[in-house]
């Protein structure tokens, strides 16, 4: 299954690049190590009191692609769309594509990362596996120079090194993405006034 959903992403990212002429979006995945890859298996148990249970709250996801193998009879994944939560329905021999935040970044906003949680079920377990692929550790991450508007004098997006946005995103999950662009992005000038000081 691992080498599967690999082909996968890979796939994924090369349709991406098609559909914003970018000539090779996985080389930003690359570092020097190569992209990450993991699986993550989930089970959420029923609780007969949801509306006491907040489920898995509302987030956006911090590295890349999500491939999402959803249970094909319990619902409980949401996504926001224009301000309204919607059911992704479970379908069996499906797979949910999710974009991430460092996703974002790269396409300059193209694409946005998807926020979506979990709500509880009242009489079923609901389980789930969901596989990333991710950019390696050491990956600069920074908005791809083609889709950079030329005549805008900011980027719209900070510049970081992926793991050091993860480590962020670690202890400030649940925080608006744009608070955690933020805080990266301050980070950033930081360590260039620090370099400059020295």
């Amino acid at each position: 299954m691992p080498f599967f959903n690999l082909t996968i992403g890979f796939t994924y990212l090369d349709l991406l690049c098609e559909n914003l002429g970018l000539e090779n979006l996985k080389k930003a995945f690359r570092g020097s190590k190569g992209p990450n890859f993991g699986t993550k298996v989930s089970n959420y148990a029923p609780c007969p009191k949801p509306d006491l249970l907040k489920g898995l709250r509302a987030h956006t996801d911090a590295g890349g692609i999500i491939l999402l193998f959803q249970d094909d009879k319990v619902n409980g994944l949401q996504l926001l769309k224009d301000d309204q939560w919607i059911d992704v329905p479970p379908m069996r021999h499906s797979i949910v594509i999710n974009l991430s935040d460092q996703i974002e970044v790269i396409t300059n906003g193209k694409y946005k990362s998807v926020m979506h949680k979990v709500i509880a079920q009242t009489d079923r377990n609901r389980m789930s596996i969901a596989s990333f692929y991710n950019p390696a550790g050491d990956a600069k991450i920074c908005p791809a120079p083609t889709l950079v508007e030329k005549e805008t004098a900011e980027n719209k997006y900070p510049e970081f090194v992926s793991e050091d946005y993860m480590k962020y995103y670690a202890d400030h999950k649940f925080q608006a993405k744009e608070l955690r662009f933020e805080a990266l992005s301050n980070l950033h000038m930081i360590g260039i006034a620090i370099v400059y000081a020295d």
